[in-house]
């Protein structure tokens, strides 16, 4: 290494930067995050620099000399002016004072890291200059690893440090500490659940330990969205990097599996129309039987596991079992599509209903009545409807419909194979088997208002619709 990583105390001390500019105003903004006494050094400040003075979170000087370095932590200097700047790092390290020159490495004491903001918990990532690019990258990952909620959860460690002293014996302290922050404390805690997390906590202080064969694992139903895995949201990030198993469906992408632990075991689940290999009530069971084992469960699902995912199945046996549940939530197909096509799904004055449903159902509703809330001002979003496309159809006919509305066919939205297609309600049936379009799509169909212009003009400018032939 050529930079030793540290960090230095703030509290009680001040932080002198001198510049009125944008180079000045981003070490500002970045010291804000310290309790530090900022010292703004400059014959003008920029309007932002000004506020901060103004609220009383910075003084200002105008005023340059060795004497104002002295008993600064450490000084950024950002002027704008390479030479101006370089007679300032003369003052500076006349008074000893480690300094931060902008853009100028060779004048740099110390440089200032990307860092992973969790208070009290900092991640600093440096890369000696040669990478900033690199830096910021490691920061997005660590800040999709890290909950948000994380430092509280290690600030109220350090307040009950004391109380665990006196409680849990020293030889169980390890044991104690392992299981807060690596067992379902932390687990339950990242879920948002603080005040349970630290009930549990001061439940296990009082026992004078970490419970032993009671701490059970935890089921998250984490939806993976339509198939791209930079539209996962950082909880569901969270979840797969903390997860012991992860049981998925056959529409889930490999590539979001990847971002999992490398060592999380990994199980498909997945069903196929006619081929159901895994029954629900066995994965209900199997998803059960590894959480009762003190395992992070994840079941990973396609879309939103609330939206046709049989979610309330599998978190009704967690339940039953005791086990601590979550549902985080994913980008739905419908949504992406729209997105993808550049359109909004519901318009004023066009259709300011949103339907989702589903083409088929299970064993005994095979072909539920997807079509009975469609009508004048609605837009209905069709999963799992491909096969029922002709039967469909007809019913919106047979409604009012006209036959030469248009119907938007979202292919494998948002993945690589993605194909977005544009039909009339009277053709769909023809064009989905012209396209060999049998599996994972999803069906747009905007009903406008009477009032309003044709169902031909409420699909205008879809740049990336291929009309059918």
């Amino acid at each position: 290494m050529k930079s030793f990583p540290m960090f230095l105390r703030t509290t009680g001390r001040c932080v002198v930067i001198v510049g009125g500019g944008e180079q000045a105003a981003q070490k500002t903004r970045l010291l804000l995050k310290t309790d530090a006494e900022l010292v703004l050094i400059a014959p003008e400040l920029e309007s932002e620099l000004q506020d901060i003075v103004a609220s009383g979170r910075a003084s200002h000087r105008t005023d340059l000399s060795v004497e104002l370095f002295e008993t600064a932590a450490m000084a950024f200097v950002g002027t704008g002016c390479p030479g101006l700047d370089a007679a300032v790092h003369g003052l500076a390290k006349a008074a000893r004072c480690p300094v931060n020159v902008v853009d100028q490495p060779d004048l740099c004491d110390m440089t200032t890291p990307a860092i992973v903001d969790r208070d009290p918990i900092v991640v600093a990532i440096g890369s000696e200059g040669t990478s900033p690019v690199l830096t910021r990258d490691i920061k997005t990952r660590l800040e999709q690893m890290l909950p948000q909620n994380l430092g509280g959860l290690a600030a109220l460690a350090g307040g009950l440090r004391r109380s665990v002293e006196q409680s849990v014996p020293r030889a169980k302290r390890r044991a104690f500490w392992a299981w807060v922050f690596k067992g379902s404390p932390r687990a339950i805690w990242s879920q948002g659940k603080e005040r349970e997390a630290a009930r549990a906590i001061k439940r296990a202080i009082a026992a004078a330990g970490a419970p032993h064969g009671s701490d059970k694992g935890q089921i998250s139903l984490v939806g993976a969205g339509p198939g791209a895995k930079d539209l996962l949201t950082l909880r569901a990030v969270e979840r797969l990097q903390e997860a012991d198993v992860i049981f998925y469906d056959r529409l889930v992408d490999q590539e979001i599996l990847e971002l999992a632990r490398r060592d999380a075991e990994r199980v498909f689940v997945g069903k196929h129309v006619g081929a159901n290999a895994w029954p629900q009530d066995k994965i209900n069971r199997v998803i059960v039987a590894e959480a009762l084992k003190g395992r992070r469960v994840v079941r990973l699902k396609s879309g939103d596991p609330g939206i046709f995912g049989r979610a309330t199945e599998e978190l009704d046996a967690a339940r039953d079992a005791g086990i601590s549940t979550e549902m985080v939530p994913g980008v739905t197909a419908a949504c992406a599509a729209g997105a993808a096509l550049g359109r909004s799904l519901t318009e004023r004055e066009v259709a300011n209903t949103l339907v989702i449903a589903t083409g088929t159902g299970c064993a005994k509703d095979p072909e539920p009545d997807a079509t009975r809330l469609s009508g004048p001002g609605t837009t209905t979003a069709l999963y799992m409807a491909v096969r029922q496309a002709g039967r469909l159809a007809a019913i919106w006919m047979g409604q009012g419909l006209p036959p030469e509305s248009l119907v938007m066919v979202a292919v494998d939205v948002s993945k690589p194979s993605a194909r977005y297609l544009e039909t009339t309600i009277s053709a769909l049936e023809r064009t989905l088997q012209q396209h060999k379009i049998s599996g994972c799509a999803v069906l747009l169909v905007t009903w406008p208002n009477r009032a309003a212009p044709s169902a031909m003009n409420a699909f205008d400018g879809f740049p990336a619709a291929i009309p059918a032939e």
